[in-house]
């Protein structure tokens, strides 16, 4: 059955600007998104089309600047066209996260031209990118890394993998974390790699539970080089600029995580007001109903969690913390919710034939990705108590 439309959301928007926004993007999301979601994901299918009417729609560079191709949007009204994606469907939701956190290091550390060089392709000009930092030996502890960038001249040869990379083996470009200097957090240098480098391959794509038409794979440099040209920042000071990265891309994924947690709701609610048993529809029954009220009041709960840390972030003040709040609370939002919403359902919920499952399946990947939601109360728990004593 092909997933129900969305029921818009009541937004409070700064701007006309940012309500017409809204509005094309809920038009793309129902006409060129939505009506593919559940076939596509059921084959596999990465619907790189999508991204690139995205791209020339001007919505892979809302957050950036508009000198190099970007929208002017600030994270409060970005993170929303966020939601309305993923709420059509994950897979590109959290494709448009992940790119956005791939132009992030360029955009804010990359010199002026470099960003003048590269920047207007990347937010604008069809491309795609991918955040190369977890490898197979390093993921929540990502300052262990091992890939290699040796200097050789005016050059860099980088040799090692990462691993999980969303967009693994199709982008256009990668934002690589390699190791330059001592072990530890600082002797890592963030590089921006393109995507046809010689020596630069993606493995087989891993078998996941859900999101199966976005693809997640290992990414192998073997020899790459890259001129001195496409280092981002100083020597040593990438570990500095993968983690504010990650602070920005903690939100886009609890944006994701409230859209499709919408969805989830939606689906709920249209099937309990359809659903007829005893001789009434079961959104009469009063468990029922408090389910729905529940489901409700976390996701409303959510979206003001991050639209708080976006607001921190747009005014220029420090948003880690809220950051790592909003993605713990709204992810596990999105576990609760579409498990819940399958209950909803009944045994129709546990069947392909409709979009519950898939989203249960779906909503568990977004308390791993950036930063699993134990390494969310670590940061949390640093917040508020300073480091952890040894």
């Amino acid at each position: 059955m092909p997933d129900r439309a969305p029921q818009p959301v009541d937004r409070q928007l700064p701007t006309d600007e940012a309500r017409d926004l809204i509005s094309l993007v809920r038009d793309i999301a129902q006409r060129e998104i939505a009506p593919k979601a559940a076939a596509e994901e059921d084959a596999g299918r990465f619907p790189r089309e999508v991204f690139t009417l995205l791209s020339h729609s001007g919505l892979l560079g809302l957050p950036y600047d508009s000198e190099y191709g970007g929208g002017d949007q600030p994270y409060e009204v970005y993170l929303q066209v966020l939601e309305e994606l993923a709420a059509a469907r994950l897979t590109v939701g959290l494709g448009v996260s992940v790119h956005t956190l791939a132009s992030y290091a360029l955009a804010a550390y990359g010199s002026k031209k470099q960003q003048v060089e590269y920047l207007p392709d990347m937010l604008g000009g069809g491309l795609l990118g991918a955040y190369c930092l977890s490898e197979p030996s390093s993921g929540s502890d990502a300052a262990s890394l091992r890939t290699k960038a040796v200097r050789d001249g005016d050059e860099w040869v980088i040799t090692g993998t990462k691993a999980w990379i969303t967009h693994g083996g199709i982008a256009d470009f990668y934002t690589v974390m390699a190791r330059t200097g001592e072990e530890g957090a600082r002797g890592i240098t963030a590089f921006l790699v393109p995507g046809d480098a010689e020596g630069l391959s993606g493995a087989v794509p891993e078998k996941k539970m859900g999101m199966k038409g976005s693809p997640t794979a290992q990414v192998h440099f073997d020899g790459v080089r890259v001129p001195d040209e496409r280092r981002i920042g100083e020597e040593g000071q990438g570990f500095a600029i993968a983690l504010a990265s990650l602070d920005s891309g903690r939100l886009g994924i609890a944006a994701c995580a409230i859209g499709l947690a919408q969805a989830a709701l939606d689906e709920a609610v249209a099937y309990a007001t359809g659903r007829q048993q005893f001789g009434r529809p079961i959104a009469d029954f009063q468990g029922l109903r408090f389910m729905l009220a529940d489901m409700a009041t976390q996701i409303e709960a959510g979206r003001a969690l991050y639209l708080t840390a976006a607001r921190l972030r747009d005014a220029g003040r420090p948003f880690a913390k809220q950051a790592a709040m909003a993605k713990l609370h709204c992810t596990d939002t999105a576990m609760r919710v579409t498990t819940d919403a399958v209950q909803v359902l009944g045994g129709y919920g546990y069947t392909a034939d409709f979009p519950a499952e898939r989203y249960m399946r779906e909503a568990k990947v977004l308390q791993i990705v950036e930063g699993t939601n134990q390494i969310q109360r670590m940061v949390i728990a640093r917040h508020l108590a300073g480091p952890e004593t040894r």
